[in-house]
């Protein structure tokens, strides 16, 4: 399994603050409703699933970052070609979203509170690019999904940002830590969420079968934290993930009007 968290905010919500973790909601209710037509009722989820689209794989090999590297180019490549056609035919804004690799990103690059971690990614909106540090852990497996997955949620990040959802949450108050925690797996799952559907579109891909999905599905893991909870559980993580994949449609990612207990 591995840390979903390392694939990490996009620098639109403050850094995690220490304190006591959020009580749950009753299955069909929020507990801090989110009354943000733009979050809620956002274009993107009418816009229908994504069009399918053809995405080859390049060849990686365990250890190779370089081989990483331009695996994650040319998913990004596929990745561009899907959300233009799907946010252009919507009549919503797009743009190319720029990608840079580094080998140790700097401590608050992009104003993001960048941590220590061998292997991480992360959405710089000033600069609309993609940041992604490909270290021994991510290197290790390169043949299981995980990095397809993440360069599709980082760039989910993107989408949320062309399509308003970022400034949106960025305009939200937060009456204490709790709903402030709330909204952050709201932003984070959706992306997963996202990242979900993307994969959906391109599915069956050359040489995959079903038992890769199955097995990438094993691999992400939430908060491990009882205090922190940012990112949601295990299976709520999962759970959002396989929405995104059993439809195909970005509408099936409206974390915003979820219950809380969908966001736990």
């Amino acid at each position: 399994m591995r840390l979903f968290m390392i694939t990490a905010l996009a620098g639109t919500l403050a850094a995690p603050l220490a304190g006591p973790s959020m009580g749950t909601a009753a299955a069909g209710t929020a507990v801090h409703p989110v009354d943000r037509s733009e979050l809620t009722a956002n274009p993107l989820y009418q816009a229908g699933p994504l069009p399918r689209t053809t995405c080859t794989e390049p060849a990686v090999r365990r250890g190779d970052r370089k081989l990483a590297r331009a695996y994650v180019n040319a998913v990004v490549a596929c990745l561009e070609r899907a959300w233009k056609r799907h946010l252009t035919g919507a009549g919503l804004p797009y743009e190319p979203v720029r990608v840079r690799h580094m080998n140790r990103i700097p401590r608050n690059y992009c104003g993001l509170a960048v941590d220590g971690a061998d292997s991480q990614a992360w959405y710089c909106e000033k600069s609309r690019t993609l940041i992604f540090q490909i270290g021994e852990e991510w290197a290790a497996n390169p043949s299981d999904l995980w990095l397809f997955h993440t360069a599709a949620s980082m760039y989910a990040y993107h989408v949320q940002y062309l399509t308003g959802i970022s400034a949106a949450l960025g305009e939200l108050s937060a009456d204490g830590k709790a709903e402030s925690r709330e909204q952050s797996r709201r932003y984070f799952l959706q992306s997963a969420c996202l990242g979900g559907a993307f994969m959906k579109s391109v599915w069956p891909m050359k040489g995959r079968s079903a038992k890769d999905w199955h097995h990438f599905k094993s691999l992400p893991v939430g908060d491990q934290d009882g205090r922190m909870s940012w990112y949601g559980t295990t299976a709520t993580v999962r759970s959002w993930v396989g929405r995104g994949f059993a439809t195909g449609d970005p509408g099936s990612c409206n974390t915003w009007a979820a219950a809380s207990a969908k966001v736990a």
